[in-house]
């Protein structure tokens, strides 16, 4: 008999709660970005590569920037089928959720005015909060976002380093971008650097904590649990956000 006194929980229902777990924080993760996303947009100073292109594509096409986010992510998806990447729930999700997220965003946090006292604090809080969105999607492990898949599949593909992909990509959309008439500033470059150091340390925050018995082992790979971010693959490389 049991000294607790109750019956004890069933794997099946330890394992429903572990996944209704993960898929509120995939979603909370997903939504945050996109706000994260509206939020540098509105301080003015500067957007992430990727944001650059798709800024720039909205000045030419009057489309909305969720929109125009869902358009790029949806096209680099096709991408992925010669690099036979395999999507999964987060990553159509990624491609929905980001872009709603923007346009709900902006559609109720006003342009905010000139001035660097307030542009900059707000440009701070979109970066940081970019990061803890970005360590809430990536760690329940439901696929990788497209941007991060077609980094990877150019890696595997290529055989070059994954840190010699995403260069040029990113270089080629930022020109692209940049061409096209987004916004390039300082805030680009505060993302850049802040980005990778932010995210490592959300996605050892909200990572499962590793197991240190050796039988356990297997158990991480099974469940989806995020590796120990202190492992030499995982600080090396930090995936690209989205």
């Amino acid at each position: 008999m049991s000294g607790t006194g109750g019956p004890s929980e069933a794997p099946e229902d330890r394992g429903g709660r572990r996944l209704g777990r993960r898929l509120v924080q995939l979603y909370v993760g997903l939504a945050l970005y996109g706000v994260s996303l509206a939020l540098n947009l509105r301080a003015g100073l500067g957007l992430s590569p990727w944001d650059v292109l798709s800024q720039g594509i909205v000045r030419h096409t009057g489309l909305t920037m969720g929109t125009v986010t869902i358009a790029v992510g949806a096209l680099v998806l096709l991408l992925w089928i010669p690099l036979r990447q395999r999507p999964g729930l987060g990553t159509v999700s990624n491609v929905v959720v980001v872009g709603l997220a923007v346009d709900a965003t902006l559609a109720v946090v006003p342009p905010v005015p000139g001035s660097l006292w307030v542009r900059v604090p707000l440009l701070v809080v979109a970066v940081v909060l970019c990061g803890a969105a970005t360590g809430l999607y990536i760690t329940p492990r439901f696929g990788a976002g497209p941007r991060d898949g077609l980094m990877t599949g150019l890696h595997q593909r290529t055989g070059r380093s994954v840190r010699a992909v995403r260069t040029a990509i990113e270089l080629t959309v930022l020109v692209a971008g940049f061409a096209l008439g987004g916004s390039v500033g300082v805030g680009t470059v505060v993302f850049a650097l802040a980005i990778g150091p932010l995210a490592q340390v959300f996605l050892r925050l909200f990572g499962e904590p590793a197991r240190p018995a050796p039988e356990d082992k297997g158990a991480s790979h099974a469940t989806g649990a995020l590796p120990d971010a202190s492992s030499p693959t995982s600080s090396r490389e930090v995936p690209d956000p989205v």
